[in-house]
């Protein structure tokens, strides 16, 4: 998979983590970058551990690809922490994950204020339980003036979803007056849940599964995906360099020549 890699980057993957941080912010940074975190499960069943050990373990991975995702000069990671199709794992998994994100803000809220991170949000919150939503909410209020990178948490969120209301959205609005004639592209974005933020330059899947599991997509139509074996918990911040290396030596044509 990773031989063209290789043969590209063989002098570049020999220096070391920093110079590898240096040359990746120096040279066409990706300024969206998207994250389906993918093998939680599977990292803890490989230990004998329930699957909760793999969130906490992927939690942490979290922290370091954000920081490193700030050092970089990164404007947007959105990271699928939570799709509409995950309710339907069993109660204690679903359960622990609704409280991940009280954990992780908890302790790394201060490091995001500090850092001028700021926390968004995408997905439907009305499902949410309430503390889940409050530990969001206080991230998002506590970092409304932070004006560096966007840490965009997809939480509850499924596209076709989001792509359905949005639909009916410009059904009531074209009903009720408020817009008239035809819908553009530029329009119907603004109809979507990622409203204001630009679309991924860069989509990574971790464990080695190559599809896009219902995630942005109206938005991910012209981004590089980016797929790795490696399992979110065992994820690295040699593999991300690794990523956007790939993505630098790409050619990004938008369908032209």
């Amino acid at each position: 998979m990773y031989s063209i890699w290789k043969r590209l980057f063989k002098k570049d993957a020999s220096l070391g983590l920093n110079e590898r941080i240096l040359q990746a912010k120096g040279f066409n940074a990706p300024a969206h970058i998207a994250i389906i975190m993918d093998g939680n499960g599977r990292w803890a069943k490989k230990r004998a551990l329930p699957r909760v050990a793999g969130h906490h373990e992927g939690m942490k991975v979290v922290r370091k690809i954000t920081r490193l995702s700030n050092k970089l000069g990164v404007r947007t990671l959105t990271l699928y922490a939570f799709s509409t199709e995950n309710w339907k794992r069993p109660k204690s998994e679903v359960d622990y994950l609704m409280k991940l994100p009280e954990e992780f803000l908890g302790t790394f809220l201060p490091e995001l204020i500090e850092e001028n991170v700021r926390v968004q949000m995408i997905g439907d919150e009305t499902a949410l339980p309430l503390h889940t939503l409050k530990a969001i909410e206080k991230a998002k209020l506590d970092t409304r003036n932070n004006d560096g990178l966007i840490l965009n948490f997809a939480l509850n969120y499924g596209s076709r979803a989001e792509i359905i209301n949005a639909v009916n959205q410009v059904l009531s609005d074209a009903k009720s007056g408020i817009i008239d004639g035809k819908v553009t592209e530029d329009a119907f974005t603004n109809y979507l849940m990622t409203e204001g933020l630009r679309d991924p330059d860069l989509l990574i899947r971790t464990s080695g599964e190559i599809r896009l599991s219902n995630f942005m997509l109206w938005q991910l139509a012209y981004t590089e995906f980016w797929f790795t074996d490696v399992l979110w918990p065992d994820f690295k911040e040699e593999h991300f360099l690794e990523a956007i290396e790939v993505y630098q030596s790409r050619s990004r044509r938008y369908g032209g020549v």
